[in-house]
């Protein structure tokens, strides 16, 4: 199975806005080749994401599994969306040029249930965490990681979704300078369910890969059943929180 970064198709910039090239589903020339790709391989092909036209001038930053007949299996649409302000000149305003997904997804494959999220989804740790409580075995996370917000939370975030759902994370992200302005940070992972890092793609374009054996999942989750061990609770008050510290 190949694992692709999001906008794998293209990706450009035009000051805070993401401009990738775009396509109708039916038309769109990436997805078209790696369905291609897939058919002749015999391989299955998880698409991190290409940009699909949307109602509105707008685009959808949606993922696919191809399987390995190169028919499409599965969709995603980035749910969480990238507005963030990092300095008064890094801005970016992904939800100016892409609709939001609403729905979470499991692609069903014959090695694995593979939940897939995209780039920013990573911050949000409800998602995965449904995701594998849902029985995904693997999560996944292709993105187009900032070089700046890389090099400080990239490793530690995979390291952390990987832990707290005892799963392994495939995580293909885009490397180098973006069109337009901006640099993706590189550093495609493959982490098992404690945490470990099996390959790491460092700073240069390039492949990696790690043999996947999801009797690893299992042992993790005997040991640490923490999916299992979810329990309501009601958040006190700010006030009662505060009198109490008086107090």
């Amino acid at each position: 199975m190949l694992f692709l970064p999001e906008y794998c198709g293209g990706l450009k910039s035009d000051g805070p806005r993401l401009v990738p090239p775009s396509a109708p589903v039916d038309k769109h020339p990436f997805l078209a080749k790696a369905r291609t790709f897939a058919a002749e391989n015999g391989v299955w092909i998880m698409v991190g994401s290409v940009a699909i036209d949307a109602p509105d001038g707008k685009i959808l930053n949606r993922g696919f599994m191809i399987d390995d007949q190169g028919q499409i299996t599965g969709q995603y649409d980035k749910i969480n969306m990238f507005d963030i302000q990092l300095s008064g000149t890094e801005i970016f305003r992904e939800s100016d040029t892409v609709l939001a997904g609403k729905s979470a997804v499991i692609h069903e494959t014959p090695w694995a249930n593979i939940g897939h999220a995209i780039c920013y989804d990573l911050r949000f740790p409800i998602l995965y965490r449904e995701l594998a409580q849902a029985g995904a075995q693997i999560l996944t996370c292709p993105a187009a990681f900032t070089k700046k917000t890389g090099e400080a939370h990239w490793h530690v975030l995979n390291r952390a979704r990987a832990i707290e759902n005892t799963s392994f994370l495939v995580s293909p992200c885009a490397i180098g300078a973006v069109p337009g302005g901006g640099e993706c940070f590189g550093h495609s992972l493959i982490i098992d369910p404690w945490g470990e890092i099996l390959a790491d793609g460092g700073d240069k374009p390039g492949v990696i890969s790690a043999k996947i054996d999801l009797a690893r999942v299992q042992e993790v989750r005997s040991k640490i059943p923490s999916l299992t061990h979810d329990r309501d609770f009601t958040l006190t008050e700010l006030n009662d929180l505060t009198e109490r510290k008086i107090a």
